[in-house]
């Protein structure tokens, strides 16, 4: 098992989450580009924030509970800010985003499951970092794409993937793919 790179960013996941997001603002209409724009920033700038304290690269699945964005009878407070600020009203947003939506942003990966019993899907995997390793070579091990992780143990998502179902959502398959 490689010790993992303490240094990571967490920019690529918190793009890969409000990329996820502000595609369901843009199909659903009603939004033009500048309030997706606006959006998008506004929500990169609250989750950086609210994770800063909660991100550890070396330990992926620590704090993965308070990184989960979740939208279910009570629309997430983080993406409910980031609607106000484009003038949305949590109504509003309760009709552009799916109404059953749990989000997973954890270092390494972004996760969604839509509904209770849906399939969890992967949105952006990326390989840590051996500590050391120089951000070039990094590249060329695939950092940043869909692929295994390095360390041994199981990612927040498989462990899930453990407990339930792991097919990918077909009427959601077009929105899974970030790219980097």
């Amino acid at each position: 098992m490689h010790t993992l790179c303490a240094c990571g960013t967490m920019k690529p996941e918190i793009n890969a989450a409000v990329g996820f997001l502000s595609r369901f603002l843009r199909v659903k209409g009603h939004v033009n580009d500048r309030q997706v724009q606006t959006f998008s920033q506004s929500l990169q700038d609250i989750l950086a924030e609210q994770y800063k304290h909660h991100w550890f690269p070396d330990k992926p699945c620590k704090g993965s509970g308070y990184r989960c964005i979740r939208i279910n009878h009570k629309m997430d407070p983080l993406v409910g800010q980031a609607g106000q600020r484009i003038g949305l009203t949590i109504q509003q947003l309760y009709l552009l985003l799916p109404s059953e939506l749990t989000l997973w942003v954890d270092p390494f990966e972004v996760s969604y499951r839509i509904g209770e019993d849906g399939s969890i899907c992967v949105l952006y995997e990326s390989q840590p970092m051996p500590v050391g390793m120089p951000l070039s070579a990094g590249s060329a091990l695939g950092h940043g794409s869909v692929g295994p992780m390095v360390d041994s143990r199981l990612s927040c998502k498989d462990e899930m993937r453990v407990l339930g179902r792991n097919s990918p959502s077909k009427a959601y398959n077009n929105m899974m793919t970030v790219s980097s």
